[in-house]
């Protein structure tokens, strides 16, 4: 099932970089992200009432499923979803590269109760090493940020924070909750929340609905909300975030195959070799040991500070 739910994440959300991008050249980002997530989290919650799951939970609960919805699909999501804009793909992907990093840094500030082995850190680097290989020639190649364009990457970086954060405290705040209407309503609250944005800014005055945009936003709702984001809070629920965070690096390399297939964009000797190292990085991650803190690894700095 881990395996499963990992070859789902890897694949569909690769494949979503793709759909964003067709999506958002006719549908503004806000409303995009508004109706993806909202119709996705509805069809989640009816498909569990009729199934029998458990769907209403007490205020507590529900208010923090909905930051968590927030943080991930609306901090998130709708940051790549602007950025793709005007950053393009390859640069947007690597500078999401470094949300590995904030899971490193907030798994270990907020959960606090296990190590990674120098294996899984060596795994880290390798992928953010495969990365730059992978669009070193887009990087090398390209003029100087305008202000446009520094922009979005500042707004992905504190995207990838955002969607680490949610992560990160998804985990946390794990309450009993049955995993798949926890999933549900996550998916909902960012969508309401996506709505209340695209409406506040007038994005329905600037959407044409052509068939490729709906379509577009139809394969991320049932592939990227359904299929892959179901999956990943899944693999929250029972794999170390340190693990789970891998879909960084190989997301994009999905993506640019997808795009050589589908798009036939351009497959050159840095990307074969980028991504033979992002690879490596996954079977290094995925196959180190996570040790758990002990009270007698504790104790000397609690006498410490006693000190």
């Amino acid at each position: 099932m881990v395996a499963l739910a990992f070859g789902l994440v890897y694949l569909f959300w690769g494949s979503t970089y793709l759909g964003i991008d067709i999506a958002v050249q006719t549908i503004p980002p806000a409303l995009m992200c508004g109706l993806r997530f909202l119709v996705a989290g509805v069809v989640m919650l009816a498909v569990c009432a009729l199934t029998g799951r458990k769907t209403w939970y007490s205020g507590k609960q529900l208010a923090l499923t909905a930051v968590v919805g927030v943080l991930l699909l609306m901090g998130g999501n709708l940051t790549l979803s602007y950025a793709e804009l005007t950053v393009s793909s390859g640069l947007a992907a690597l500078i999401l590269a470094i949300t590995p990093i904030w899971f490193m840094v907030l798994d270990a500030w907020l959960l606090g109760d296990h190590h990674i082995s120098s294996r899984g850190k060596a795994g880290l680097v390798c992928g953010m090493l495969g990365l730059a290989v992978l669009f070193w020639p887009e990087v090398r190649t390209s003029s100087s940020l305008g202000h446009k364009e520094l922009w979005a990457s500042v707004s992905l970086i504190a995207g990838s924070f955002f969607w680490a954060l949610g992560s990160v405290l998804s985990k946390r705040w794990q309450s009993g909750m049955d995993i798949f209407s926890a999933t549900g309503w996550q998916v909902t609250a960012a969508g309401v929340a996506n709505l209340l944005v695209a409406i506040m800014i007038g994005d329905f005055s600037r959407a044409v609905w052509s068939a490729r945009g709906l379509g577009a936003v139809a394969y991320l709702v049932v592939c990227g909300s359904w299929i892959g984001y179901t999956a990943y809070i899944w693999l929250l629920e029972h794999v170390p975030t340190s693990k789970v965070s891998t879909y960084a690096y190989v997301n994009p390399v999905v993506a640019v195959f997808l795009g050589w297939l589908i798009m036939h964009e351009k497959v050159d000797r840095f990307i074969l070799a980028g991504s033979a190292i992002v690879v490596l990085s996954v079977v290094l991650v995925t196959s180190a040991k996570v040790r758990n803190k002990t009270v007698a690894e504790e104790l000397p700095a609690l006498e410490a500070a006693g000190d």
